[in-house]
């Protein structure tokens, strides 16, 4: 037999039996049990995205899914497991469980009231969530929250709240004046509106001062409106009301007269009246009023003495000298030895300051025409217009007559005997225009 021929035949039987070796190519075994120490691939190779694994095989074999094998998974930073983290490789060709690395999520963030954020990554790992606020609101907390591995939120403790005060414009006054012969002016304006720079909603407009429409008096006056939202953020805006009065330059009172003004005296619109002492006529004007140009209208006002005109040619002539400065008191009678003449006079002699103060004049007329004279105290009035006197009141002469005559000439009261000064100062005393002088002259501190 040739020899190559018997070499062959040994290595064949050996290739049949026990001299298998790993990775020839045969497999000599039929049964699982007896695969599990040849050290070849049994289950799926272990493939982990986003971690790291450690395997221990069970006699170091070169593979790291043979049969046996125990193989640790550990997730990198920001992924966490999701099934089993140690697995084992089974008979069954299968690992004893599942496993995988899923990307870590943080809980959702609480949304900021009157704000929001905005996140680089949603709620994954390692997402940055900036915090905002809207118009009007400011940030308090956190200005960002970052999604930490261990499934928490690095910050996110922030609130938006409302710090801005509101805006209010206060109105533009600049001054009034006051009106003729007032002194106070009526100021109006627009209430200002406020306007909350966050949510728009104010709780309290406050007004300090008086209000819109009401009448101020002379001078500067300081306002203001205060506002407030709900977040009890204030802001206040002023304004000035300044009232002017135009005044004239104050009157002085006239010598041996009064003066009595309305309103303040010296006021736009204000008016003067002027009155003069028993004895005295006015000159001038009886009124004088404070005008817008601030002058005082009229003529300068002065009391002079009365000056009486007994040379006139008429009776009528002579009393208009009296009208509306004198009340006229004429006593008539036949003579000078008239019994009630001379009583009468007697009465009056001690009058005179009554009589003054009550602005009286006394005229006598004594005798029988042609005989007759008539007397304005030391004046002499001629016996013609004496006549004409006594025709004019129809007065006899032939008896004793006193007639009172008031300021605008009007016969209020008749005697055919002496009375006393006392009943004649208290006919006087109830005439309407007696009352006003009666105030004036109190004022002025003239009395007897």
């Amino acid at each position: 037999m040739d020899t190559w021929m018997c070499v062959y035949m040994i290595v064949g039987l050996q290739l049949s039996g026990s001299f298998a070796y790993d990775g020839s190519g045969y497999w000599p075994y039929t049964d699982d049990e007896d695969v599990r120490y040849t050290g070849v691939p049994w289950c799926a190779p272990v493939k982990v995205k986003h971690g790291h694994i450690s395997c221990q095989t069970p006699r170091r074999e070169r593979y790291n899914n043979v049969l046996g094998t125990r193989c640790k998974i550990r997730c990198k930073t920001g992924y966490e497991m999701h099934g089993s983290s140690e697995i084992l490789c089974m008979a069954s060709k299968q690992w004893s469980g599942n496993y995988a690395c899923r990307e870590v999520r943080c809980p959702k963030l609480a949304m900021p009231s009157n704000g929001g954020y905005k996140c680089s990554d949603g709620s994954y790992f390692n997402s940055r969530c900036q915090f905002f606020c809207s118009p009007g609101y400011t940030l308090r907390g956190d200005n960002s929250a970052t999604c930490q591995s261990s499934r928490t939120w690095s910050g996110g403790n922030s609130v938006c709240v409302d710090v801005d005060p509101p805006v209010i414009k206060c109105p533009n006054i600049k001054e009034k004046t006051a009106e003729p012969g007032k002194l106070t002016a009526k100021v109006t304006w627009d209430t200002p509106e406020g306007k909350d720079t966050a949510d728009g909603i104010l709780t309290d407009v406050i007004l300090k001062g008086k209000s819109s429409g009401s009448h101020f008096p002379e001078g500067n006056h300081k306002l203001s409106y205060t506002v407030f939202d709900r977040a009890e953020n204030k802001a206040t805006c002023r304004f000035n009301v300044r009232v002017r009065v135009r005044r004239c330059t104050p009157l002085s009172v006239p010598d041996n007269g009064w003066m009595k003004c309305d309103s303040a005296g010296d006021n736009y619109g204000a008016t003067c009246e002027f009155r003069c002492l028993g004895g005295y006529e006015l000159r001038g004007s009886a009124a004088r009023v404070c005008q817008f140009n601030m002058e005082w209208s009229g003529l300068e006002t002065s009391c002079a003495p009365m000056n009486i005109n007994v040379g006139v040619r008429s009776a009528a002539a002579l009393l208009d000298q009296f009208y509306e400065k004198r009340r006229i008191l004429i006593i008539s009678a036949p003579s000078a030895a008239n019994h009630y003449y001379r009583f009468q006079m007697t009465n009056l002699q001690h009058a005179q300051c009554g009589l003054d103060l009550r602005h009286v004049t006394v005229i006598e007329l004594v005798g029988v025409y042609p005989a007759q004279i008539g007397r304005i105290r030391h004046r002499l009035i001629p016996p013609g217009l004496a006549l004409q006197l006594r025709l004019l009141l129809q007065l006899s002469q032939n008896s004793f007559n006193l007639v009172l005559l008031d300021k605008q000439g009007v016969d209020k009261q008749r005697y055919t005997f002496p009375i006393t000064a006392a009943e004649i100062f208290t006919t006087i005393d109830t005439f309407p225009l007696r009352t006003e002088e009666a105030i004036l002259q109190k004022e002025a501190g003239q009395s007897c």
